[in-house]
């Protein structure tokens, strides 16, 4: 682009909550040990899986890709939000919004169809637990992960493209915590009708049908698990289902309110909530919901750290 002709704006400002500075404070604290929890918890899962060959089946490999997911995610939205919390005025270049954007699309886009992916992984497993090593074998994983990566790289690839194309006169002041396509196409001083368009198609496409999907799934899931013969198993699968439904429904839900229409009339504050329910929330809750409730992955966890233990003994 050639921004001498088409634009005057060569960085832009990132404002956050400087409508309110006192719950900037505050947030910034809270937000940090969110992050560094949220690394810690994705970080160890990373680590238990990639050590444990016992752990190397399309489930937990699975979960290993939505990690790094995760751990990307956050890297590339908390530490710039963390600066942004702790100063009035946050410059951001041009190329180095760019930048955010196509990663944040990129890792979203991939989160999108990784859950979906994982979703039609367990009802396999539970609906179909004697045909699971067919419809689930080494090479539909592997299509499965590279097919939520490289879409991942498409999506963000042609919308950040598309919005950076566009001439920016000014205002340069972004009225957000990061650079997410919502608030910086409000800078945009030309016809965005086509991009909209594109942008709820994609969102459908992207978000809705994946999300569609798992709840299919989770109904099929749902009605094996009534027929299952021990009430404490139901108990169990139950309370599984529902918590990674709770992750599911918040990431998909506010996301899609969010890109659905990128031009909205939810007000500057509700857009920020909305993408902090989605980048901020779910990476965090994700290590929760599908480790720390896996008993496999609790003994994984104990046996890792009774090795590191001996070692230091030693």
């Amino acid at each position: 682009m050639k921004r001498q002709n088409q634009s005057s704006v060569v960085e832009f400002i990132l404002l956050g909550f400087t409508n309110f500075p006192e719950l900037q404070e505050h947030l910034f604290g809270v937000f940090l040990v969110i992050y560094v929890v949220t690394l810690m918890g994705n970080a160890i899962i990373i680590v238990i899986i990639s050590l444990n060959k016992s752990l190397h089946v399309p489930m937990y490999l699975f979960l290993l890709n939505l990690s790094v997911v995760e751990v990307s995610f956050s890297a590339v939205i908390m530490p710039e939000m963390l600066v942004v919390l702790s100063t009035e005025k946050t410059m951001i270049s041009f190329m180095g919004c760019f930048a955010q954007m196509y990663f944040i699309l990129l890792f979203g886009g991939a989160e999108c169809f990784l859950l979906g992916a994982m979703a039609y992984d367990r009802f396999a497993a539970i609906c179909h637990p004697l045909n699971y090593p067919v419809i689930m074998n080494r090479g539909v994983f592997m299509k499965l992960v590279m097919f939520s990566w490289i879409s991942g790289i498409m999506v963000a690839t042609v919308q950040t493209t598309w919005i950076f194309s566009f001439p920016f006169c000014g205002p340069s002041e972004i009225n957000h915590l990061f650079c997410e396509t919502p608030p910086v196409l409000e800078l945009v001083c030309a016809d965005t009708f086509l991009f909209e368009i594109y942008a709820f198609t994609g969102t459908i496409l992207i978000v809705m049908v994946p999300f569609l999907l798992i709840l299919l799934s989770y109904i099929r899931v749902l009605f094996a698990i009534l027929k299952m013969p021990s009430t404490t198993g139901r108990q169990k699968a139950f309370s599984t289902c529902a918590s990674h439904l709770t992750s599911v429904t918040l990431f998909y839900g506010t996301a899609s309110m969010t890109y659905l229409q990128p031009k909205s009339g939810y007000s500057p504050e509700a857009k920020k909530l909305m993408s902090l329910a989605y980048t901020l929330l779910t990476p965090l809750l994700n290590p929760l919901i599908y480790s720390l409730r896996n008993s496999e992955m609790k003994r994984a966890l104990i046996k890792l750290w009774q090795r590191k233990v001996v070692l230091h003994t030693v």
